[in-house]
């Protein structure tokens, strides 16, 4: 695979992406969502992060320009990674798994740098794009996640050790197609990793 399709696949993932984020912060308040189709399991839910997956923070009053300063020299490196790979004719599925981490990280770069100073607040409102009151400053814009798909919710049994008894929620996580894109990477890195890694 060459470099130039492995970026135009990069490329249009954090277009998609990118699409994906806007319409969401441009049609939906900050909490806001629905289900979709009917199915309870699978809803479009709005919220923002501020941090690393998961909703990991970095404290402090630099912690986030600290976080999205590492993730552009991360990215420097994952783009360096695509190249060398490339150059060195190595297997497609590893082009193909660090054109989509790449892409993943590109796509939530973007939130942290600009997202800030293009939209106003969404909380209790729609956000706007290109607002006149932006709601953070540069590098310190919140990651916009919209997919929420919580399969199952209820009460473990009360003889499961540790967690038994309380309520919980598979699968409780929300994402965006940037973090879709970065675990699919990873995922093809790990199940192929004797072809690829030789």
């Amino acid at each position: 695979m060459s470099f130039n399709k492995a970026l135009f696949l990069a490329i249009v993932v954090i277009i998609i992406d990118q699409i994906s984020k806007i319409y969401i912060k441009t049609n939906f308040a900050l909490d806001d969502y629905i289900v979709v189709n009917g199915w309870e399991w699978f809803r479009i839910h709005f919220i923002e992060n501020d941090g690393m997956a998961w909703g990991v923070e970095l404290p402090g009053n630099y912690g986030k320009l600290l976080l999205t300063s590492f993730r552009i020299v991360a990215v420097a490196g994952i783009l360096y990674w695509l190249r060398d790979s490339v150059k060195k004719h190595s297997s497609k599925i590893l082009i193909v798994a660090i054109a989509l981490i790449l892409a993943g990280a590109v796509g939530n770069i973007i939130d942290s740098v600009f997202y800030g100073v293009i939209f106003n607040d969404s909380h209790g409102q729609v956000a706007t794009l290109f607002n006149d009151q932006p709601y953070g400053t540069w590098f310190h814009g919140k990651v916009v996640d919209m997919f929420y798909f919580p399969i199952w919710k209820g009460y473990l049994p009360d003889w499961l050790p540790i967690w038994g008894g309380k309520y919980f929620t598979f699968f409780n996580a929300i994402f965006n197609v940037a973090d879709v894109a970065i675990s699919v990477g990873v995922g093809l890195l790990i199940v192929f990793n004797k072809k690829v890694f030789k």
